[in-house]
């Protein structure tokens, strides 16, 4: 039972996160007004919003028009059940499940939005960074962390672009950066952008492969998921480095 209310506090913040990518590109405020189809502009009823479960009662057609509605709504609402899930495996029930689970779905609301518009907004990413500054109940440790692993991450930026010459990584990148040490810590935080870059490393080759020319990844997404792979298996990580 437990297990299953986490799962639903998960796909409502899900929910959440669809309102963010949705309006964030749009320049709309995701407080108000309040849900609308997408194709007629009807005001949703809270029956036809329940997380998932409407999309499957209204067999993934709009309420009011009939209109298709994307899968992708609760694909990612599902995702943020699951993300829920996995961090409540890791820490158990309390208030760093809260911090930490959200933050990892305002970093998969960040991903999806980086996927599509190639752009992170800093209300969204500041948002996830003040998250992971509480998490653990140790805000100064975590600042600590945040600030090594973002001023490495613009070091690295500002290096790089000087060697490449155009821009090697956004700013955007570098508050993950900084949500990336808050979360984990200096030595983690640097293994997940090693994770980060195996995962992104064969997706920019096949691009490039595909389309024969130099691929524009958005970095977010595998950034994201090199943390999370961290987060979630830090001990293999931990026992990993200290064999180095």
């Amino acid at each position: 039972m437990e297990l299953l209310f986490i799962f639903l506090i998960g796909i409502s913040i899900g929910s959440f996160a669809n309102v963010l990518i949705y309006r964030l590109p749009k320049e709309v405020s995701v407080v108000s007004p309040a849900s609308a189809c997408p194709h007629c502009g009807s005001k949703i009823s809270f029956y036809q919003n329940i997380p998932i479960f409407s999309y499957l009662l209204l067999r993934g057609k709009s309420g009011c028009c009939n209109k298709p509605i994307g899968f992708i709504y609760p694909l990612i609402e599902l995702i943020g059940g699951l993300l829920f899930v996995a961090v409540y495996m890791k820490l158990d029930l309390g208030v760093d499940l809260f911090i930490i689970g959200t933050a990892f779905i305002l970093l998969l609301a960040l991903s999806i939005i980086d996927y599509k518009h190639l752009v992170a907004y800093d209300s969204l990413n500041l948002a996830t960074l003040t998250l992971a500054l509480f998490a653990y109940g140790n805000f100064f440790d975590n600042l600590q962390n945040a600030l090594l692993i973002g001023g490495g991450f613009a070091f690295l930026r500002f290096y790089l672009s000087f060697l490449l010459g155009k821009e090697a990584m956004g700013e955007g990148d570098i508050i993950i950066g900084g949500t990336i040490g808050a979360l984990v810590g200096v030595q983690l935080g640097l293994v997940s952008l090693f994770v980060a870059s195996v995962y992104a490393l064969p997706v920019a080759l096949i691009v490039k492969y595909i389309t024969k020319k130099e691929p524009e990844i958005p970095f977010i997404p595998f950034l994201s998921l090199g943390l999370f792979t961290v987060f979630i298996f830090d001990r293999f990580f931990f026992q990993f480095v200290s064999h180095i």
